[in-house]
């Protein structure tokens, strides 16, 4: 399993919280690359419920990880 900034943004907007076969079904409807299904799919499920992408993908940027002050701007 192997995630890029590419195949997270196909997750990005969804509704989440969201089950495994929840975000399957997500990504199927919206049209995601066939990768981000085999991704999904790899995920070790428990039948968690997942309320962001960074639990799928721990990597995965957020605000805090750009060095720049919004307040400047």
């Amino acid at each position: 399993m192997y995630w890029t900034l590419e195949l997270a943004s196909y997750l990005s907007d969804a509704p989440w919280p969201m089950t495994k076969s929840e975000l399957i079904d997500y990504a199927i409807r919206t049209g995601a690359p066939m990768e981000v299904v085999e991704n999904l799919q790899a995920i070790e499920d428990e039948g968690e419920i997942y309320d962001a992408i960074d639990e799928i993908w721990s990597d995965y940027p957020t605000d805090e990880d750009y060095l720049w002050n919004e307040d400047e701007y």
